[in-house]
């Protein structure tokens, strides 16, 4: 699976190694492409999985802000709801072309 943004690939894995929560596809922390995160002061706390970090995507046309974001310290009882661990896993805005 990739993760594309103005023609920019973001993140690349095996659809295996994603972890899908709420119709988003979360790529491990090691698929995601070198430079292209940024992290973002925008606060979020999701009331099952915990505080956000989000990020914006820096591509060669420009820096799309909080168009990703990840759960660093999920709590603990979000691992039994998803059934792994998805820490620092990154999410996509719906902007961001997901697919194979």
């Amino acid at each position: 699976m990739k993760a594309v943004l103005a023609g920019t690939v973001i993140a690349e894995a095996d659809e295996s190694d994603l972890v899908r929560i709420e119709g988003n596809w979360y790529f491990p922390p090691a698929s995601i492409a070198p430079d292209t995160l940024v992290e973002s002061p925008t606060p979020y706390t999701c009331p099952w999985k915990g505080e956000a970090q989000y990020f914006s995507v820096q591509t060669d046309s420009g820096l799309h802000e909080d168009y990703a974001w990840s759960y660093p310290h999920p709590y603990p009882s979000a691992f039994d709801r998803v059934g792994k661990d998805f820490s620092g896993y990154v999410a996509f805005d719906p902007r961001v072309e997901v697919g194979p």
